[in-house]
């Protein structure tokens, strides 16, 4: 009732030299301790995608029986945090040594450009098939971002200090949470998806309980709850922020990561059918 389905850890002997490595590469970017700005959370946003990809292909039965497991929930976000951290060490080397411009873009520049071969991946298995629907992509992506832009006008003229001080990393946040928001309801409303985390359940179930569901639908409440609570969560963390700017864009990139990962694996699995 609390996890959502399809939650699956991998197997101990996959399980824990995962996490060895991880925990070694946070050790290695907590001695390092590299400067974390609003580029820096954003060229995270990339790797954010990657790994909702890479679940979109587990769902897809993408992978061999052997190393699956390590792209279910949560593990697929564990590896591609793995990898994206060894990446961002790589960067912090290359930039010291006068190689590359600055670890964020060496960073974010890998990120996008995986991204982009595996969506790519994901469409060529899929556009012969008949189940290729790029439709839906096109309908959630410009209602996020219509959605987004009014969410941080209202901050900006209402709470300009919230939106001045959480900057891009802000923005990031309300646009993963109105993404996940939009694209869980229209995939509720509209295609007949299940919903798979309990708490998010309840809300849709209580949308669909309204008079207004017969209307509007029910997914509406959910989106209007997911912006909000992104909104809330700017205004709580606008101090933190101001004090400790390192630490709260990392705690904000990870909230971001929340909302952004589920939003793009919703969208492409619709994609894909």
């Amino acid at each position: 009732m609390v996890l959502p389905e399809g939650f699956v850890l991998p197997p101990w002997y996959l399980l824990v030299p995962l996490l060895a490595v991880l925990f070694g590469v946070v050790a290695l970017l907590w001695s390092l301790e590299p400067p974390v700005t609003d580029r820096t959370v954003l060229a995270f946003a990339p790797w954010m995608m990657v790994g909702a990809t890479l679940h979109v292909f587990y769902r897809r039965e993408m992978y061999p029986d052997v190393v699956a497991v390590l792209f279910a929930t949560p593990s697929v976000y564990l590896v591609t945090a793995t990898v994206a951290g060894l990446l961002w060490i790589v960067g912090l080397f290359l930039q010291a040594g006068g190689v590359w411009k600055t670890s964020d873009r060496f960073l974010g520049g890998i990120g996008a450009g995986v991204f982009v071969a595996a969506v790519s991946v994901l469409v060529a298995t899929n556009v012969g098939t008949g189940t290729f629907r790029p439709l839906w992509l096109i309908v959630i992506v410009v209602l996020t971002v219509v959605v987004t832009a009014l969410t941080w006008f209202g901050l900006s003229i209402w709470f300009t200090d919230v939106a001045a001080v959480t900057g891009a990393t802000g923005a990031l946040v309300v646009f993963g949470h109105t993404l996940d928001g939009i694209s869980t309801a229209v995939g509720y409303d509209f295609l007949g998806a299940r919903e798979e985390v309990p708490a998010s359940r309840l809300i849709l179930e209580a949308g669909g309980a309204l008079p207004t569901a017969e209307y509007i639908g029910a997914g509406w409440l959910f989106v209007l709850v997911k912006v909000a609570l992104a909104a809330v969560i700017l205004g709580l963390f606008r101090e933190y922020v101001e004090v400790e700017p390192k630490r709260a864009r990392l705690v904000l990139a990870f909230i971001a990561a929340i909302g952004l990962g589920p939003g793009v694996h919703n969208v492409l699995l619709f994609m894909v059918g």
